[in-house]
C-alpha cells in the first residue's frame, strides 16, 4: 500500500521486484497498489491515433507520455484510479497468460460485488465493465516468466483526464463513482481488491505493509486542467 507514488519510481519497485521474485523457486510474489499523478502510458496495443487531445494539451497539463512493452492500449493515469501491480511467478503458478488476465478481472468484480456494484467482464475484450462502460484496464508484462505491471482500476478519478485517450478496443471509458449515487471508498476498494486477488491467485497468507525500503519518491506538481 504505497499512496500516491510517480510512475517512474514504481516501475523502477517492480523491475527490482522481477528481478527478486524470478531468481527465487517457490510462488511468493509481491504486489503494489498505488495512485499516480497524471500521466498517460501506452501499452502494444497503443497508438497516437487513441489521443483524443494534441499533444500540447498534455504538455500543457504536465501529464508525459511513457510507451512501455505491457499488453493493453492507451491508459490514463491520474489520482483517484487504482494501479494494482501483482508481481507473480506464472509458471510455477501454473497460469498462462488468458488465464492470468481472466483471474485479475474476475477478482476486480469480487472486490466490487462486495460494495453490492454490479460489474462484469467480457472474453472478446480485456478489461471490466460495468453498465455505462469500461472501468477497469488489464496491462500485463512479462520477464523471466514472471508477470508484473496489471491492472487498472477507475475508482474516482476526475473524467476529463481519463477520457484524454480511448481504448483499443473501444467503447466509452467510465468510473465506479460515476456509476454510483453514493460515495465509494478508496480504502475499501483497496482493501478488498488485495484480498479479492490473494485469493484469486491462490495465495492463503498475505502479509501488508505501508511502505517499501527501495522505494523513491520524486515532487511533481498537478495541473488538472488548462487555463
Amino acid at each position: 500500500m504505497l499512496g500516491l507514488v510517480d510512475f517512474d519510481s514504481a516501475l523502477f519497485l517492480q523491475e527490482r521486484l522481477v528481478y527478486e521474485i524470478s531468481g527465487r523457486n517457490d510462488r511468493q510474489g509481491g504486489l503494489l497498489v498505488c495512485e499516480h499523478p497524471p500521466l498517460v502510458t501506452v501499452g502494444r496495443e497503443g497508438s497516437h491515433s487513441h489521443f483524443l487531445v494534441e499533444p500540447r494539451e498534455l504538455v500543457a497539463r504536465q501529464m508525459p507520455v511513457r510507451w512501455l512493452s505491457r499488453g493493453g492500449g492507451c491508459v490514463v493515469h491520474a489520482p483517484g484510479q487504482l494501479a494494482v501491480y501483482p508481481i507473480v511467478p506464472l509458471q510455477r503458478l501454473g497460469l498462462g497468460l488468458a488465464e492470468y488476465r481472466r483471474r485479475l478481472e474476475s477478482a476486480v468484480v469480487d472486490a466490487c460485488a462486495e460494495s453490492r456494484i454490479p460489474t462484469f467482464r467480457r472474453e472478446d475484450r480485456p478489461g471490466v465493465f460495468c453498465r455505462l462502460g469500461k472501468f477497469a484496464e488489464t496491462g500485463v508484462a512479462v520477464k523471466s516468466a514472471t508477470a508484473w505491471q496489471g491492472l487498472f482500476v477507475n475508482v474516482q478519478p476526475a473524467m476529463d483526464l481519463v477520457r484524454l485517450v480511448r481504448t483499443s478496443s473501444g467503447g466509452r471509458l467510465t468510473s465506479l463513482a460515476t456509476q454510483q449515487t453514493r460515495v465509494l471508498s478508496m480504502h475499501a476498494m483497496r482493501e478488498a481488491l488485495v484480498r479479492r486477488l490473494a485469493e484469486r491467485l491462490g495465495y492463503r497468507r498475505v502479509h501488508l505493509y505501508t511502505g517499501h525500503p527501495l522505494l523513491g519518491r520524486t515532487r511533481q506538481t498537478v495541473y488538472a486542467g488548462v487555463s
